[in-house]
C-alpha cells in the first residue's frame, strides 16, 4: 500500500494547539486514535510539506 493507493475509510482530523505548547494532529478512524504531537517548528515543516503537495497536485490537474 501506498499514498496512491486509494481506500474506503473515513477519518476525521482535527488539528490544534495543547497545553503543553505542541502541535497536536489528532486522527480518529474506525475507533482507532492517533494523536500526534509536534514542536512548532517541525509542524511549520509539515505545513509546509503540505502545501507543496498542493502545488504539485494542482500541476498534476493543470
Amino acid at each position: 500500500m501506498g499514498i496512491n493507493t486509494e481506500r474506503d475509510i473515513q477519518a476525521n482530523l482535527q488539528i490544534g494547539p495543547t497545553d503543553q505548547g505542541m502541535v497536536r494532529l489528532f486522527i480518529e478512524a474506525d475507533g482507532v486514535e492517533v494523536p500526534m504531537d509536534f514542536e512548532p517548528e517541525e509542524a511549520e515543516d509539515i505545513a509546509d510539506e503540505i502545501l507543496a503537495a498542493v502545488q504539485a497536485a494542482r500541476a498534476v490537474k493543470s
